[in-house]
């Protein structure tokens, strides 16, 4: 994104647009030759009645409402993010692609130790990521007029912002296992629906008149909210698994033969 929208000003927004077809080549080509295939890993037959049955599930579902609303926050934030550098941080239109480019830097390194992190523990990640993109929301609301923070603040909401989508993911994947291809769809379809839902509410916030810092409050909101059924989602799964844990049997202890008289 950063690059493109230097190469747009620089070339015209068709270079974007045929940087981004090479870059789609290379992707493919890349995973036809490097991507290996799983030993032993058949594709399973699935049927769409196995995939719909995992929406059942409460969690598959709070799971895609924390994508929609953690990933809107953070783009609530960035959609018009050009305006606020130049109008409120006082930075010139030519320094914001590479400010873009530091935005991006936050992006990779988040969904290098975000994915890392989630390896560990999934819930325990989101928690504390969503709890800190929301921190830096506030803080870059609240310092939007110093360059040096905002500079700060731009690389954080990256890092933290895409540090939840690994977690996001692998946590519909834990609750939809039988249904691998519809969630992961629908997960990818709820980061979208965060992407509108952040920018549309951001564009009401300046329409309303107040100021280019106030999608970064709105961000901060959503992100508060996607917080908020995080928490509510991952009591809920671990009170289950408490549960399922205090059902199980306690093992019978057997007693050990008398050893035969001699």
């Amino acid at each position: 994104m950063p690059f493109g929208t230097l190469l747009g000003q620089a070339a015209g927004w068709r270079a974007t647009f045929w940087a981004i077809a090479v870059i789609g080549l290379a992707a493919l080509a890349g995973i036809l030759f490097l991507v290996p295939k799983a030993a032993g890993a058949e594709a399973e037959a699935g049927g769409l009645r196995r995939e719909l049955a995992a929406f059942r599930s409460r969690q598959v579902w709070l799971s895609i409402i924390v994508t929609i609303l953690g990933f809107g926050g953070m783009f609530g934030a960035f959609t018009y993010i050009a305006y606020t550098l130049t109008e409120v941080s006082g930075f010139a239109a030519t320094a914001v692609p590479w400010l873009l480019i530091l935005f991006g830097v936050g992006l990779f390194a988040g969904n290098t130790l975000g994915g890392k992190a989630a390896d560990r523990n999934v819930d325990r990640t989101l928690l504390v990521v969503l709890a800190a993109l929301f921190v830096v929301l506030v803080v870059f609301a609240l310092t939007a007029g110093s360059q040096a923070l905002t500079i700060a603040s731009l690389l954080l909401m990256g890092g933290f912002g895409f540090a939840t989508v690994p977690g996001l993911q692998m946590r519909v994947m834990k609750y939809a296992s039988n249904a691998p291809t519809l969630a992961s769809g629908a997960n990818i379809g709820a980061f979208n629906v965060g992407n509108a839902l952040g920018a549309w509410l951001g564009g009401v916030t300046i329409t309303a008149g107040l100021g280019y810092t106030s999608p970064i409050w709105a961000g901060a909101g959503i992100t508060l909210l996607g917080l908020g059924l995080a928490v509510m989602a991952c009591a809920a799964a671990a009170a289950k698994q408490t549960q399922a844990r205090a059902e199980v049997p306690a093992p019978v202890p057997v007693k050990e033969a008398e050893p035969s008289p001699v």
